[in-house]
């Protein structure tokens, strides 16, 4: 079930990819990662990918600065990771249908047909993570998605399982740094 090292795109895409040895990797050999791209970035990621590589020096300089701009680019702090015991795979099942149930786990167990101890012990030690850290993470996940189809941001808090759309506002901002309509950019 897991699906680490994948990604998904969600709205429309415009992909630009930028190959680098591994030895000038600035990120370094980990887990893949989500980087903020601020519009220097941006920008320099366009001209790299646009621009004839033709090995000449203002191809080279403007590698350089694109290395030093990945290299202090923030990291995106969401992992979603996917369940692979079986009882937490039918939970998963569950709150990805609906992520605004609002069901503790002691009320999902009856359905998961686990108890909430198993299930408790399950979370932390298939996911690293406790029930309501992991369920915050589907509902800003999917969050995610819907801003990027364009939702407005009200009805994404409330299709998520916030009680207010100042609620998921805050939680997003502590999350990402930004808020909701910030990070989905002018409509």
């Amino acid at each position: 079930m897991a699906d680490e090292g994948t990604g998904q795109a969600v709205g429309d895409l415009e992909l630009h990819l930028v190959g680098l040895p591994a030895g000038d990797d600035p990120l370094g050999p980990r887990e893949p990662a989500v980087l903020a791209v601020a519009p220097l970035l941006r920008e320099l990621i366009l001209a790299y990918t646009r621009a004839p590589r033709d090995g000449g020096p203002e191809h080279g300089r403007l590698r350089a600065v694109l290395l030093d701009q990945l290299r202090v680019a923030p990291q995106r702090p969401l992992h979603l990771p996917t369940p692979t015991a079986p009882g937490l795979v039918r939970l998963w099942e569950i709150l990805r249908a609906d992520p605004a149930d609002d069901r503790t786990l002691a009320a999902l167990d009856r359905q998961v047909g686990a108890s909430s101890r198993t299930l408790s012990r399950l979370f932390r030690s298939d996911l690293g993570m406790t029930f309501p850290q992991w369920r915050t993470q589907l509902r800003l996940h999917h969050a995610l998605i819907l801003l990027a189809e364009g939702m407005p941001v009200t009805v994404v808090a409330h299709r998520c399982g916030w009680s207010s759309a100042s609620a998921f506002i805050d939680v997003f901002r502590r999350v990402f740094g930004c808020t909701p309509g910030a990070y989905r950019g002018p409509a």
